[in-house]
């Protein structure tokens, strides 16, 4: 069993978020504590552009790199502070942030700089989880799935856990104990942004602008229209695929707007294809304290749904845990992708070990293989 700190930083673009879990990628022996950090609104403001011009970015750009420099003292900020409470760390799993996701040009990008995360906390690192994948003809995400099936190990099925992040995804694993996934659509990325703008508020908090709007279903239903949502499974979406939806729901007021983004994004789970209707539902991510989102989901999925923290689940650690997990996956070279969750090779581990600094290689590393 290893000892590794996860770490994610989501599309929400909301700060890091940092785990330690116990696991050798495929059981999970425990939990450490956990934190995040939220980043400050200027530095939000400034990842934000990087995301809305990130397809003509170069690499080398000195706007870009300065704020993947200051996203990765974060992390380093975080690390250190779990460090504190658990010494005896040997890995970390470093997501990173994506600033674009366009698989069907094999291509993600996520910025972080590992090296600097290894050598300014002097642990091993892994990173580039989804590049492998993507290149291989897959998805690169969801990549929780993995995670999830590990904490349901003897949960009955089929049943499903869905992440409200900024792009909303699912988990189903089916009573065989297939695991299936794909993006179903926004999560709260739309809503997001609308509240800010309309608000100053960068979420709508609590759902109570989106719980005094109205529903503008004709506007939902050319949304709905866009061929994504009649693609099979697997797939997956940038959060600013569906950008646009801000610009369809102008003429609106900013409460019927927000209700109208919100039943977009239900709808789209409701709508989502799959080979096995889930006999209960769990949910995660941020959109599982919107109340307007979890009323709408429990009322369209005709399943119970239920807020991941019902089954002991720490709901705002999951995705920090996964990368945990993900990391030990990936230095054991287990797979990290599959057909019928990113449609990419079976059994394709994925992911990129650094060491920067660490002379010599740690004998854990060197017993795995990995380094």
């Amino acid at each position: 069993m290893l000892t590794v700190i996860g770490l994610m930083s989501g599309t929400s673009l909301d700060g890091v978020d940092a785990a330690v879990i116990r696991t050798d990628g495929e059981r999970i022996e425990g939990f450490g504590p956990d934190l995040s950090l939220p980043y400050p609104a200027a530095l939000r403001q400034r990842a934000r552009k990087i995301l809305d011009k990130a397809a003509t970015l170069s690499p080398d750009s000195p706007e870009l790199k300065a704020v993947e420099h200051e996203i990765t003292r974060y992390h380093v900020d975080a690390t250190r502070q779990l460090q504190a409470l658990v010494p005896e760390v040997d890995l970390i799993g470093f997501h990173g942030q994506t600033i674009l996701h366009a698989p069907d040009h094999h291509h993600t990008w996520q910025i972080g700089d590992a090296q600097l995360l290894s050598r300014a906390t002097g642990l091993a690192v892994i990173h580039d989880f989804r590049s492998a994948d993507v290149a291989a003809g897959g998805e690169g995400a969801p990549l929780v799935p993995w995670f999830h099936a590990a904490l349901l190990h003897g949960a009955p099925k089929p049943v499903a856990v869905l992440n409200i992040g900024g792009v909303a995804n699912i988990t189903l694993i089916d009573a065989d104990g297939t695991i299936h996934a794909c993006d179903t659509g926004p999560g709260n990325a739309l809503l997001d942004d609308w509240a800010l703008r309309h608000t100053g508020t960068a979420c709508d908090v609590d759902g109570k602008l989106a719980a005094m709007g109205t529903v503008n279903q004709t506007i939902v239903e050319d949304l709905l229209a866009d061929p994504y949502f009649a693609r099979p499974a697997p797939k997956s979406l940038d959060r600013q695929t569906f950008a646009a939806a801000l610009d369809r729901v102008s003429g609106c007021t900013p409460a019927d707007g927000a209700a109208t983004l919100a039943a977009f994004s239900v709808e789209a789970v409701r709508r989502t294809p799959l080979p096995t209707r889930p006999a209960h539902w769990y949910v995660c991510g941020g959109g599982r304290h919107n109340p307007v989102l979890m009323h709408a989901m429990q009322a369209a999925l005709g399943a119970p749904v239920e807020p991941v923290d019902r089954l002991g689940w720490n709901g705002d650690a999951l995705e920090a845990q996964c990368f945990g997990f993900l990391a030990a996956r990936s230095v054991r070279g287990l797979p990290i992708s599959a057909p019928t969750i990113t449609g990419g090779p079976d059994n394709l581990s994925g992911g990129r070990l650094t060491c920067a600094g660490l002379m010599p290689v740690p004998s854990w590393i060197r017993k795995t293989g990995a380094a």
